[in-house]
């Protein structure tokens, strides 16, 4: 696996990733920390989902690369 595919798979993931629980903070089922200001607040549903979106675009690249 080139290094450019790994690299591109490992961002993926994790901005997948990063992106669910921003969702999760946003609709406040995922409260953890208890003091961030991300909780309950509508806004970040959307930004994780653009982030998380972006990561599966990156994942699908880079399963395609040779």
């Amino acid at each position: 696996m080139p290094l450019t595919r790994k690299i591109l798979l490992i961002l993926g993931v994790l901005a997948a990733l990063t992106g669910l629980v921003w969702m999760g903070q946003g609709s406040g089922y995922f409260p953890y920390p208890k003091t961030s200001f991300m909780i309950d607040q509508r806004p970040w549903i959307w930004i994780g989902l653009g982030l998380a979106l972006a990561g599966v675009v990156a994942i699908a690249v880079s399963r395609r690369l040779r």
